[in-house]
């Protein structure tokens, strides 16, 4: 899904923190964002000085939230590299959880979370052979 009109995506909050791919998509990578509530973590990957983004937040009620483009790097990643893969933001779509993770407290995720996930993963695994 290149383009914005995917059934799954509930709204769309862009952010300026993305570039140009320079690999295929082969992966996705999914993170929390261990920032409550979720508009802290949304702000924080839509501000230029964080130089951080994701494709997708999806909320714990299960809002899928589009924040970069899928044909766009987003830069979720940082420096990393995986299975010969050195520039994954590059090779990967990456979603965050809306989750306080273990420094706010961790618990499981929550069920509208992951019935949104599901799908959403479905979709980008398809169309990207992954």
């Amino acid at each position: 899904m290149l383009g914005g009109d995917d059934e799954l995506v509930h709204r769309e909050v862009l952010s300026p923190n993305h570039g140009e791919r320079t690999l295929p998509i082969s992966m996705v990578v999914l993170h929390y964002t261990e920032m409550k509530p979720v508009e802290t973590a949304l702000a924080r990957m839509c501000d230029p000085a964080a130089s951080v983004s994701a494709h997708y937040c999806i909320t714990e009620e299960g809002e899928v939230i589009r924040l970069v483009p899928e044909d766009r790097r987003a830069w979720h990643a940082g420096a990393s590299y995986w299975r010969g893969i050195p520039d994954v933001n590059s090779a990967s779509i990456g979603v965050e959880l809306d989750h306080p993770g273990h420094a706010l407290g961790y618990r499981g995720f929550a069920d509208a979370q992951i019935d949104a996930l599901i799908p959403l993963l479905a979709r980008i695994v398809k169309a990207y052979d992954i």
